[in-house]
Order: C-alpha cells, then sequence, then structure tokens
C-alpha cells in the first residue's frame, strides 16, 4: 500500500478512537499532520498571548520546520498504530 493511502487511512482512523489520546499526543498528531500536508508553519504566531492552545498549535507545527512530509505520513501512521493497540 502507498504510504499516502496508508496515512489518509490513519487520518479517518484518528477520527474514530474510542478514547481521548493525551493532549501531548493530540498535539503531536496535529503537527505531524499539518507538516504532511501543508509543510512548513509560515504563519504569525497568534497574537493573543492568552491563546495556549493556538499557540501550543503554532509551536508544535514550527518545530517540525524542514521535516519531509513522507517522513511526517510515516510519524503519524505510527503513533496511529500505537495508539490502536493502546
Amino acid at each position: 500500500m502507498e504510504l499516502k493511502e496508508q496515512f489518509e487511512k490513519a487520518v479517518a482512523k484518528s477520527k474514530e478512537l474510542t478514547e481521548r489520546p493525551s493532549n501531548e499526543t493530540l498535539l503531536q498528531l496535529y503537527s505531524l499532520y499539518k507538516q504532511a500536508t501543508e509543510g512548513d508553519n509560515l504563519q504569525d504566531p497568534p497574537s493573543n498571548p492568552f491563546d495556549f492552545v493556538a499557540r501550543a498549535k503554532h509551536e508544535a507545527w514550527s518545530a517540525l520546520r524542514g521535516k519531509p512530509a513522507t517522513d511526517c505520513m510515516q510519524e503519524y501512521i505510527s503513533v496511529m498504530e500505537s495508539l490502536q493497540k493502546g
């Protein structure tokens, strides 16, 4: 199966998880997804210093700057597999 197809299946399965992953895992999945689908984060950081969720998302995605989409897809798939075995 092609990597992109496996990635898309993992994304679909993420919406079917019976248990909510930790915030740290959700942030990891978010940043991997964004890097895999959109590339480097070129957006400005959130202007509201008290919007901690938006800031955390922005920082997590920015931390992956330069990481290839294929690596992010593979890592996303691995995280989802570990959650399903959980």
